[in-house]
């Protein structure tokens, strides 16, 4: 039997709508309290979003995400199942992998994920962080010379996904879509490591030695709490990403991963790099709970078969 398998990446589309779907609202927070000025709180900026940009203001930008992210995540699914699957039945050359899984394999799957990761998701990022960014308020900047106030409530720069790619790529070439993407590597290796090794270690502890494969509420519980850890250490470099992305709807004000450390601590400290922790964490659960429900039940239904598999 062959180890590659086009039903992960089937699957892994219908979760990652899942998750989109269940996330977006919280994921816009989050990217306000990393990148913009003067929400303080995740509470205070919830309510502000909500006062001046009503519910819809939690879903700017979605719709890129929406048609994206499925297939974004088909694609870090896909690689990261099939590349497991290889590893385990090279490691066993049997032509079924082991159902034990080794850390090995699933570290190395996780990083090869984490780097495809990068490659798709990169562009997807910077579209939906740009759409969610162009309407918070800014603080008067200088640019060059001149200097400019950017005010809530001005005309946005973009009016949707597809000009604002036209406008990155007129303004900053192809290279302005993978903008941040030193800082997503930097996060999305590990940041993988710690979301698929807690999901099949914790749902493979929940599921008693007599069932074939975890019961939904295994998978909804595993997948949320990878979810949570996933997102809650990888908050450092994820408010670095941001940050760069987001920079350019109006101003650029960072010339790199390291200068955008370096200026964020020495105007913000320390603490600026946990920002949005808690939304991160809590968006997490929800999210990665969808994500793997979807990709879990969705499989099942793909093989025929009536339980759930992590494989």
């Amino acid at each position: 039997m062959s180890s590659f398998q086009l039903e992960d990446f089937v699957a892994g589309w219908i979760g990652g709508t899942a998750s989109v779907i269940v996330g977006h609202p919280l994921d816009t927070v989050k990217t306000r309290l990393q990148a913009g000025i003067g929400y303080g709180s995740t509470l205070n900026c919830i309510r502000m979003v909500y006062r001046r940009e009503s519910v819809f203001g939690f879903f700017k930008g979605m719709s890129f995400p929406l048609a994206s992210i499925a297939v974004y995540n088909s694609v870090v699914f896909g690689v990261f199942s099939n590349i497991r699957r290889f590893l385990g039945q090279h490691r066993c050359g049997e032509p079924e992998p082991s159902p034990h899984h080794s850390l090995y394999d699933l570290l190395l799957a996780s990083m090869v994920a984490g780097v495809v990761s990068v490659g798709f998701g990169g562009p997807v990022d910077l579209i939906k962080i740009r759409l969610q960014m162009q309407t918070q308020p800014f603080r008067e900047a200088s640019i060059g010379l001149k200097s400019r106030a950017v005010a809530f409530g001005e005309q946005p720069v973009y009016q949707g996904p597809v000009q604002c790619i036209i406008t990155i790529v007129r303004t900053e070439g192809l290279a302005g879509l993978y903008r941040g993407a030193g800082a997503m590597l930097l996060r999305d290796i590990p940041g993988y490591c710690l979301y698929f090794l807690p999901y099949v270690f914790l749902s493979e502890w929940i599921t008693p030695e007599a069932r074939a494969g975890p019961s939904p509420c295994t998978v909804l519980l595993a997948g949320g709490v990878a979810g949570a850890i996933s997102w809650g250490t990888a908050t450092p470099m994820d408010v670095v990403k941001s940050r760069l992305q987001a920079d350019g709807v109006y101003l650029n004000k960072y010339k790199g991963v390291l200068d955008c450390i370096s200026q964020s601590y020495q105007q913000e400290g320390l603490k600026v790099f946990f920002r949005g922790i808690t939304v991160n964490a809590v968006r997490g659960f929800p999210m990665s709970a969808a994500m793997f429900f979807g990709y879990e039940l969705s499989l099942q239904a793909l093989r025929g078969d009536h339980s759930a598999t992590s494989s």
